[in-house]
């Protein structure tokens, strides 16, 4: 991540950048941005439906929609959209082996949204690299421990459409 900055930073045009033309790169990769979390969270929410329909957990399209609302809540909003159906499963059944499958179900969707579904969804979206979707969150993490994970995919989306103007530019 810090190569790509300082390329960026290294190959800039000679010729300057009007302001204009910095806001509809920002704004353009922002937006491409925000669609890649919609979707991303509405994928979220249909897995959790899936599984919840599959469990037969009660309330199933309520909880898989809070959960869809709450991923854009790092950190704290995918374990906040569990409380409900765990909480469900353990009183309409009233035993343990419920909310354990539900807590299975939630570890499932949570890697399978973090490795593969988020990263492939911002490489379509805004032409991230899985690998950079990956690894900058955990990198960003550890240098700026909350912001860093929470400023991570909109910050590359921006490098990476900073990245393509510039290539495209020299072209």
């Amino acid at each position: 991540m810090w190569a790509l900055c300082s390329q960026l930073l290294l190959s800039c045009p000679q010729e300057e950048v009007e302001i204009g033309q910095h806001l509809r790169i920002t704004g353009g990769a922002l937006r491409h941005w925000l669609v890649a979390q919609l979707q991303d969270s509405a994928a979220v929410g249909l897995l959790w439906l899936l599984g919840l329909y599959l469990l037969k957990v009660p309330w199933a399209p309520l909880w898989a929609v809070l959960a869809a609302l709450l991923q854009f809540v790092p950190h704290l909003g995918p374990p906040l959209g569990l409380i409900g159906p765990v909480l469900s499963a353990a009183l309409h059944w009233k035993d343990w082996l419920h909310p354990i499958y539900v807590l299975i179900l939630y570890a499932a969707v949570a890697v399978l949204d973090g490795l593969l579904l988020q990263p492939y969804i911002m490489r379509r979206t805004a032409k991230v690299p899985i690998w950079a979707s990956i690894l900058a969150p955990i990198v960003l993490g550890f240098v700026i421990p909350f912001w860093g994970v929470l400023l991570a995919p909109p910050l590359l989306a921006v490098l990476f459409a900073y990245r393509s103007f510039l290539t495209d530019s020299r072209s």
